[in-house]
């Protein structure tokens, strides 16, 4: 059931989904989380954009900035992507991910506005894998950033945008190459 939804993201989003997942499994590897929470990160990660699937390609790839209705429209992607999966029970342990990937530690996140802690854990890791692939691909939007120049933003909006400990975690095990995606299985296995 959860096979044709990462083939479509897969076609859609150029390959970012698969990155995300390799980068989360590695972090949270690198924060010796245990087998279940990694499973759990890498299914979230797999399937954490699965509601842009319903948001048309126009919208997606928009060279310039977006509107109010279309940033409005783009924020919805979370409730849509766990609308799709509430009744997938293999997509059970993703749910969290997805609907709350795009929450802020300071509270300025959406769908919900949580705040800190009330923020599931492993959608905190992936916000920060998120953004940081987001920054160092190509958009149609923008130019791709440097590594050190997306590890410094990470840094930035530590305690802000990022829960503080994971994003100083984050740069310290890309530093210190904790992040090296060849500790990954090549495949990424789709079992929650």
């Amino acid at each position: 059931m959860l096979l044709p939804l990462h083939q479509a993201l897969d076609a859609r989003d150029g390959g970012h989904s698969l990155r995300v997942t390799a980068l989360a499994e590695a972090f949270a590897r690198a924060l010796r989380w245990d087998d279940l929470r990694v499973r759990r990160v890498r299914l979230g990660a797999r399937l954490h954009d699965v509601g842009k699937l319903a948001l048309s390609d126009t919208l997606l790839t928009k060279p310039g900035p977006l509107t109010d209705d279309e940033r409005d429209r783009l924020r919805e992607h979370p409730l849509i992507g766990a609308g799709m999966l509430e009744s997938i029970p293999q997509a059970a342990s993703a749910l969290a991910c997805v609907l709350y990937h795009h929450e802020r530690w300071d509270g300025y996140g959406y769908p919900a506005g949580r705040i800190g802690t009330e923020i599931p854990l492993e959608a905190r890791l992936i916000a920060i894998v998120d953004a940081f692939d987001a920054m160092t691909s190509e958009r149609s939007y923008r130019d791709c950033l440097l590594t050190g120049h997306a590890l410094e933003e990470i840094g930035r909006c530590a305690g802000s945008q990022f829960d503080p400990d994971l994003a100083r975690s984050f740069v310290a095990a890309h530093d210190s190459g904790g992040l090296a995606l060849d500790s990954v299985p090549a495949h990424v296995a789709l079992e929650a």
